[in-house]
């Protein structure tokens, strides 16, 4: 490819990386995975003839969607020898991603964990379809079926992630105020008050990878599971950031960030708690990562 050629391809896919990471990272809960696709994708953008392309973005996400595809399929095998619960990478996000509903509820740990529930293709077809809102055309061209299939794929995928989202949309502020009730309960070791804040059914998820400490096991129930978090007490220090969309919480111990809380809230209540401490997975929180649609 000529120098004028190879600056057209390079702008076109700066143009749109922000968008083909957060298609990737939402097929692969993974930001590194994410950005060993976008290499992919770049390498085989680069080769392609321009003059052929009528719509740019489709075709680098087309080409994204199917090295997230396979990368999947190796990720699942991966997952299955996985030691513990296994959680998604969580993300440093920029205040503006909060701005648009859509985006983050797309990125957020607990729609996150309900796309795992799909299989590779339905997850592919639903992120493209109601996230991004591409025409069934083209996802049909990302995933190699026919728009007639991409459309009873979509609708299947529509109906199971309808049946396991939370079930109303918690403001950003709410959610704040339930983490600060939850962070105050838990820094001061007051057992009822953190019991004020879970819902009965309440689950823990703690994922170390088997490289730190963390429970193998979903932790459910409120009581067990503020009997548990009562114990590190005066450990850490709790602070607030904006994770994948939301507010979350960051602990760190001396210094260091030990752990990424996300939560699920439900009616008034966090039914669902994720605890990220798997360093690998911590690796880049530390700065913001941007995505876009």
């Amino acid at each position: 490819m000529n120098d004028e050629r190879m600056d057209t391809a390079t702008e076109a896919f700066v143009a749109h990386r922000n968008l083909l990471f957060t298609v990737a990272y939402e097929m692969l809960g993974s930001a590194a995975d994410a950005e060993d696709v976008l290499q992919e994708t770049w390498l085989k953008w680069a080769d392609v003839d321009l003059d052929t392309i009528q719509n740019q973005r489709a075709y680098l996400v087309r080409i994204t969607t199917r090295q997230a595809l396979t990368r999947l399929r190796t990720l699942g095998r991966r997952k299955e020898s996985y030691v513990g619960p296994w959680l998604p990478e969580p993300l440093l996000t920029t205040p503006d991603v909060a701005e648009d509903v859509e985006l983050a509820d797309s990125v957020s740990m607990a729609m996150l964990l309900v796309l795992e529930t799909l299989n590779p293709t339905e997850r592919a077809v639903f992120v493209l379809r109601d996230v991004f809102a591409m025409e069934y055309d083209e996802i049909a061209a990302a995933v190699d079926k026919s728009p007639a299939a991409v459309r009873q794929i979509a609708h299947r995928a529509r109906a199971h992630v309808a049946e396991r989202r939370p079930r109303d949309v918690v403001s950003p502020a709410d959610t704040r105020a339930a983490l600060q009730a939850f962070q105050k309960a838990v820094q001061t070791g007051d057992l009822q008050s953190l019991l004020d804040t879970l819902a009965p059914d309440v689950v823990l998820l703690t994922d170390g990878g088997g490289v730190v400490q963390a429970a193998l096991e979903p932790i459910m129930g409120a009581a067990t599971v503020a009997g548990i978090l009562t114990n590190i007490t005066g450990v850490g220090t709790l602070h607030l950031a904006q994770v994948n969309g939301h507010p979350a919480l960051m602990m760190r111990v001396n210094g260091e960030i030990d752990a990424v809380i996300a939560v699920r809230i439900d009616e008034g209540r966090i039914t669902g708690l994720y605890a990220v401490r798997n360093p690998e997975k911590l690796a880049r929180i530390d700065q913001e990562t941007p995505v876009s649609r």
